[in-house]
Order: structure tokens, then C-alpha cells, then sequence
């Protein structure tokens, strides 16, 4: 028996023991994990104390991103209380903060201009359910394969148009027209009505913004955006400026908040079937919005929690987490809210008062909710420009600068993935743009793991590089005058994925009459794909036409395991494995007739050789 079948069977019966792992433990919430370490009162007084911070930091907040969306503010109050809650309860953090966030501004405007709330109802709820199919498919993990650029580019582009949106707010200006939702156009408008500034709005606006910062630098432990809108209100309401002198209000322009939760409901009509059958049609138009809407909640959820992890030295769960996300939007949105994600800031902020498990999170929400049953009047109070001067810090905050910056100097494909990214998403659509940043970075990847892999034939090269492999020094290097006539050696060098595949089947043309034996050397075939193993069925079935024995020798357990499932062990034959060149090498003699060489005195899997070395 060669040495590679050992290897076989153990590639096959890891893959029994996976199957039959337990599929429960992964998707167990953190909160139920922290009652089964033991919650003591240490714990729970941090976590209040925790809870109410954030739930103050959230109060601003959440109304101001729900006003940018939009929509009224007390859909981002709904949004922080119910999916803040079901976060916290059934997520794989231990302290994550969920809520309304500055990435879905963009995109939830961009639906409610087109398609109502109803429309960002429907897509909200698909999103919801995308992200509990990712988490139960255990694609948690991929989400880090996002690359930096892409994330950033349309992180910073998300940044600029939350800016962009809240110019109006910010200057008090009037509009005779609808403003325009491009970026451009928008601009166009924003100078045409440079007119109609009110001074005393930009004088909120301004003197909010310089209250937050001052706050930061002075006092950085201190809410300083709920400070600078109490104090915004406060004046305002003084002078009555909202009376005399034309500051908008949230009481101005949409009456006040509720002062309390809406009973849960499906906010679609469904009484008949026409109803149903329009339902359907919105949901079929809203499919690339909901992709985009759970994509960026994944993205930024996942992100938060290794920030939170890396505060508190955990780790969390990220499919129970995607489920938890899922679940949350959808009880958003059967309260009236609106998408939800894990938010960096606000969970940093409740860890640095004390936040230890996921109760702080629920405060927070708790927090959020007696405000609407007792304080909800006063809210009619704030002005929209203290609001708006709120959201420019949280654009600035977005923008990350500095890693745009120093991204600038990385090599040209990523300045290239990062900068169509940022365009895309300021001069067109953030789904368009996170699609094509997306695929431009696959291209590119596949681009250079091509370039890293080679199939070479005594140090000949096939491909285009046209480069020996380096053995020299190498324990397994073989020696020429050691291959008989009639007999082939080739080496793949680096993973044997879609963009090399091609140069396997094209090396039986290269050679002048079909050997007898081709020996394919996988020891640096660290991984492969289905294309990968697509093109070494291709090229077994080509030999076998042509009377060549091929012989495998030095396969990894990852491509090993593939083939297995796949079955081209079995196509191949297990006498045609081996796990040491040496041991392909005297087999191929025997086949051609020639007398074998002396073997070694210890034989080893060339897997465990390049390991040792």
C-alpha cells in the first residue's frame, strides 16, 4: 500500500467526525453563555451603569440617522429599542451595541425616495432573512475575506454623502423644488438655493458642532452629542427662535415623537390576494437593495464585533451573530423601524464605562424606551440643525482619513479597487459600487495567485513567467539523470486554483510523443479548487487515452480531501498515490522496465518532509 492512502482514509474520516458535529453550539447566544460562566452583582452594576451610557450617547443618535434616512425620528428610536434588544439577547458578542447606523443612511434614503417605507419594509425583511440563511450556511467567516479597500472605499464614500445630506439642515435652506438624490445634481440645488441661508440655523448648527468637539477634547468620557442638542434646544427655545425666526424643529416638521412602542405589525398590506401579488412585485424589484442592506449589516456587525473582542480580549460568535441580525431586522420592522447593525462607536463607548456581557446592550435599549414614555414631548424641542451638526461628526468619524490616506500609497490595483469603490458609491449606488469593488478585487486576486503558481518540468517553465523553480537546497530535490526515459516529472508550485488551471492541460501538447509515465508532484499544492480538480480529471482522462500511467505524489490533506469527496481518488486508483517522490520515482521505473534505484533508509510522506524543513 503507498504511503499516501493513510492519508486517504484520514482525509475521509475527518470529514465523517465534521458531519457529525454538534450543529447547536455555534448559534448558542452569548448571553445565555455568560449565565452558564455565573453572573454575579459585580457584573450586573457595570453593565447597568454601562447600558445607561450608551442609552444616553444612543438618543441623539438614533434620531438624527433616522431623520437623514428619511424618515421620522422615532423609527430610529424603534429601531434602537427592538433591535438594540434582540442583539444584545440572542448575538455572539458579549458586548456588541446594535441600532440604526450611519452605513444604511445612504441606502435607506435611496429606497424611501423610490419606494416608500413600504418598499424598505419588504427589503428590510428579505435582508433579515438573507442574514439568518448566511448564519445557519456558517458564512460568518467569509465576510473577512471583504477586502480593506473595498471596505473603506465605500465606507469613506458613505461618509460623504451623509455630509452631503445634511447641508440643508445644517443652512436652513429652502428649496423650490424636491432636491435631486445624485450627487451632483444635489450640489447644483444646494448653490442655486445659497440664497435662502438662515444665519440662525447655521449658528445652531455650528455652535452644536463646536460643543461636541470641545466636549472630546476636554472631556471625552461626557456625551457630547446629547450635551450640544440639549443645549442647541435650550436656546433655541429661549429666543423661540423655531417661532421667530425659522429653526426647524423635529416638532416643526414632524409633529413630535410617540410615547411609546407601536404594537407589533407587518407594515405591507396583505388583505387580498392583489395585495399579495403587489407585494411580490416590490419584493422582486427590491432583491439587489435587500443583498446590499444584509450585506453591509453583516460587514459592519462582524467588524464591531472583532473591535469589541479586541477591547475585551473575547471572542465572538459570527453566525450566531448574523442570525441575531437577521432576527433583529425583522423585529425592527414589525415595530415600525428600520435596518439595524451593530454600532462601533456606541459598543466602544459601553465598553469603556464597564460593559462586560450582553445585558449592557439590553439597558441601552431599556434606556431608549423611557425616554419615549416619559420624555417624548420635550423631544419636539430639538432643532434639526443640532441634529445635522450631530450627523457631520459621525460623516467625519466615518470617513477614516487617515487609512484613505495611507491606502493611497499601497500598490496600484488596490489604489485602483479603492478609489472605484469610493466613486461608485458617491456618483452612483452603493450596491452598484460595493458589486464592482467586489469583483475588481476578485479579478485582481485571481490576477496575482496566478502569478504565484507555476507548472514546471525539470525546471523548465510552461507559463508565461518563463522561471526556473528554485530547488536548490531542497531535501526532496530529484535529480535529473534519476528519471528514466520515458518517464515525465512535473511540479505545480503554489495553490491549484481557476486561474492556473489552464496551464495543466496544455502540458501534454507541449511534449513530442505522450510518456509512458507523467509523475505530478503535488508537495507545494497547499489547496485546490473544483476547477482545480475539473482540469486534473481533464488531464487523467487525456493521459489515460493517450497510454500514460499518471502517478500522484506529495498531496496535501486539503487537496487530498477534495479529491476524495469528489471522487477522483477513486477515478485515479489508490496504487497511483503516493506520498513520497521517491516511492513514485520506483514505480515508474518498474512500469518502464528500468532497474530501481536504491531507496532511502527512512521514507516520509514529503508532506511531513516540507513541514519538518
Amino acid at each position: 500500500m503507498s504511503t499516501a492512502q493513510p492519508e486517504i482514509q484520514t482525509a475521509k474520516s475527518t470529514f465523517r467526525e465534521r458531519t457529525f458535529l454538534s450543529p447547536l453550539e455555534p448559534f448558542i447566544p452569548k448571553s445565555i453563555v455568560c449565565l452558564r460562566e455565573g453572573y454575579g452583582r459585580a457584573f450586573f452594576t457595570r453593565d447597568v451603569l454601562a447600558g445607561l451610557t450608551v442609552g444616553v450617547i444612543a438618543l441623539p443618535l438614533s434620531m438624527a440617522l433616522a431623520i437623514a434616512s428619511g424618515v421620522g425620528p422615532e423609527r430610529g428610536l424603534y429601531t434602537a429599542i427592538v433591535a438594540g434588544f434582540l442583539i444584545s439577547l440572542l448575538g455572539g458578542s458579549r458586548v456588541q451595541v446594535g441600532g440604526p447606523t450611519g452605513a444604511f443612511v445612504i441606502i435607506v434614503a435611496g429606497i424611501v425616495t423610490k419606494h416608500g417605507y413600504d418598499g424598505l419594509a419588504i427589503a428590510t425583511i428579505m435582508a433579515g432573512v438573507i442574514l439568518i440563511v448566511m448564519g445557519l450556511a456558517r458564512f460568518g467567516g467569509m465576510i473577512k475575506f471583504i477586502p480593506y479597500p473595498v471596505t473603506t472605499g465605500f465606507t469613506s464614500g458613505i461618509a460623504v454623502l451623509i455630509f452631503s445630506s445634511q447641508i440643508p439642515d445644517l443652512f436652513g435652506l429652502k428649496f423650490a423644488h424636491a432636491v435631486p438624490a445624485d450627487f451632483i445634481p444635489k450640489w447644483i440645488a444646494y448653490f442655486r438655493a445659497a440664497g435662502t441661508v438662515n444665519l440662525y440655523s447655521l449658528d445652531v448648527g455650528i455652535g452644536g458642532l463646536l460643543i461636541m468637539l470641545l466636549v472630546r477634547r476636554y472631556s471625552p468620557k461626557l456625551p457630547g452629542a446629547l450635551i450640544a442638542v440639549v443645549i442647541a434646544s435650550l436656546f433655541v427655545a429661549a429666543l423661540s427662535l423655531d417661532k421667530t425666526r425659522g429653526v426647524e424643529t423635529i416638532g416643526t416638521r414632524f409633529g413630535g415623537i410617540p410615547r411609546m412602542l407601536p404594537r407589533p405589525s407587518l407594515p405591507i398590506p396583505l388583505h387580498n390576494w392583489n395585495d399579495a401579488t403587489i407585494a411580490l412585485g416590490k419584493a422582486r424589484a427590491l432583491i439587489p437593495e435587500a443583498t446590499t442592506i444584509a450585506i453591509l449589516a453583516a460587514i459592519e456587525s462582524l467588524l464591531c464585533a472583532v473591535v469589541a473582542d479586541g477591547m475585551i480580549g473575547g471572542r465572538h460568535k459570527s453566525n450566531c451573530e448574523l442570525v441575531a441580525q437577521g432576527i433583529a431586522n425583522i423585529g425592527s420592522i414589525l415595530f415600525g423601524g428600520i435596518p439595524a447593525t451593530g454600532a462601533i462607536a456606541r459598543t466602544a463607548a459601553g465598553v469603556k464605562a464597564g460593559a462586560r456581557t450582553p445585558l449592557s446592550g439590553m439597558v441601552h435599549a431599556v434606556t431608549l424606551l423611557l425616554f419615549m414614555l416619559l420624555l417624548a414631548p420635550l423631544a419636539s424641542r430639538i432643532p434639526l440643525a443640532a441634529l445635522a451638526s450631530v450627523l457631520v461628526l459621525v460623516a467625519w468619524n466615518m470617513s477614516e482619513m487617515d487609512h484613505f490616506r495611507t491606502l493611497m500609497r499601497a500598490p496600484r490595483s488596490d489604489i485602483a479597487v479603492l478609489l472605484t469603490t469610493f466613486g461608485l458609491t458617491v456618483l452612483a449606488d452603493l450596491s452598484v459600487a460595493v458589486g464592482i469593488g467586489m469583483v475588481l478585487a476578485a479579478m485582481l486576486f485571481m490576477k496575482r495567485m496566478s502569478e504565484v503558481t507555476n507548472v514546471a518540468s525539470r525546471r523548465q517553465e510552461f507559463d508565461e513567467s518563463n522561471t526556473p523553480l528554485n530547488d536548490e537546497g531542497d531535501p526532496g530535490k530529484v535529480d535529473l539523470p534519476a528519471v528514466p526515459e520515458h518517464v515525465e516529472l512535473y511540479e505545480i508550485n503554489g495553490p491549484f486554483f481557476f486561474g492556473v488551471a489552464d496551464r495543466l492541460q496544455d502540458t501534454l501538447r507541449g511534449l513530442e510523443r505522450p510518456p509512458k509515465v507523467f509523475i505530478l508532484r503535488m508537495r507545494r499544492v497547499p489547496a485546490i479548487d473544483a476547477t482545480g480538480i475539473h482540469a486534473l480529471e481533464e488531464f487523467f482522462i487525456k493521459c489515460h487515452r493517450q497510454g500514460t500511467r499518471l502517478l500522484l505524489a506529495g498531496v496535501h490533506a486539503q487537496p487530498m480531501m477534495a479529491m476524495a469527496r469528489y471522487g477522483l481518488t477513486d477515478r485515479i486508483g489508490e496504487e497511483n498515490l503516493f506520498g513520497n517522490i521517491d516511492e513514485a520515482m520506483d514505480e515508474a521505473r518498474k512500469t518502464v522496465g528500468a532497474q530501481p534505484l536504491p531507496r532511502p533508509s527512512r521514507i516520509e510522506p514529503e508532506v511531513a518532509r516540507e513541514a519538518r524543513t
